[in-house]
């Protein structure tokens, strides 16, 4: 029997289990695939507060060696369904069942992928999912930008600020953004919008080095030597927990910065809830608003 299970091993799941184990807790901390999550894949982070620069796989060891020496226990699982009985958690995993008190699931989301060859290979070497975090990197270059929401429209704003031009690719003839921000982004001199446009290939050896699209007509075109950010939603995994926390149309769980759900005991923190900024620092927030709560809902029993 554990206080405190932890679902997800990215930043939000490391601080819950820091903040858990300072205030004595028996912590054990579930990954599926890796530790660090999206961040483990950034070559740079240069927005984290007091280090000037430092790999995101970097940042996520020494969050890991850090929980480690105060006694975090960890298993690689892939959580399948979670059940409350009375006052008592039963975490299934693939390979084992687990019991705790309480819960914090910190499992993140998955940026929505183009599903081309060598995308994976080319993450962080000319493929990139977050203008906040990147775009910095190509201050004066040209750039380009795949996607039609609000995410992708904000981002391309965002990178017109810092870049020379900025290439913004949709696969349909209008964007699915608010008007606002579609008026702001077809008014900006330096952004140049291409319509009806599908990504067909990425091409280049060890890094990015063109992205090749096709036209309805069938005709192709290549933009060559810039940076592909990539905007076309993300994807939460939370289908899986509804029977005890609250989703929103989205797949995003509700709740507030209390980190809490419906469910006493159970907390949800970093991006797989509802929230308007996702960035390492507040992934961090919300574990430490977590693993907090987490310890004085224990305190209570």
């Amino acid at each position: 029997m554990y206080d405190i299970i932890i679902i997800g091993g990215g930043v939000s799941g490391m601080t819950s289990a820091l903040y858990a184990l300072r205030n004595g807790k028996k912590v054990l901390l579930l990954e599926g695939s890796s530790i660090g999550g999206q961040i483990a894949q950034s070559p740079k982070v240069e927005n984290y507060p007091s280090v000037k620069q430092i790999s995101g796989e970097k940042l996520s060891e020494e969050i890991f060696d850090q929980i480690t020496d105060l006694g975090v226990e960890f298993e690689f699982d892939n959580v399948l369904e979670i059940k409350k009985v009375e006052d008592v958690f039963e975490v299934i995993g693939e390979f084992s069942k687990y019991e705790s008190k309480s819960v914090i699931i910190a499992n993140g989301v998955k940026h929505r992928k183009l599903k081309l060859e060598k995308e994976d290979d080319f993450i962080g070497k000319g493929i990139y999912y977050c203008a906040i975090c990147d775009g910095p990197f190509f201050a004066g270059k040209e750039v380009t930008l795949i996607g039609d929401g609000n995410t992708a429209l904000q981002y391309a704003l965002l990178l017109s600020e810092l870049c020379s031009k900025v290439n913004l690719v949709i696969m349909f003839d209008k964007f699915f953004g608010d008007d606002n921000l579609v008026k702001a982004v077809e008014t900006r001199k330096n952004i140049h919008i291409t319509k009806n446009a599908k990504t067909i290939k990425l091409n280049g050896e060890h890094e990015l080095e063109g992205i090749v699209f096709e036209k309805l007509d069938g005709s192709t075109f290549e933009i060559k030597n810039t940076p592909l950010f990539v905007a076309i939603g993300q994807i939460p995994d939370n289908k899986r927990f509804e029977n005890l926390a609250e989703l929103d149309e989205f797949g995003y769980f509700k709740s507030d910065e209390t980190t809490q759900t419906k469910t006493p005991g159970l907390f949800v923190a970093g991006d797989t809830r509802q929230k308007t900024v996702r960035q390492v620092t507040t992934a961090m927030c919300d574990g430490a608003v977590a693993g907090t709560n987490a310890c004085n809902y224990l305190n209570t029993l």
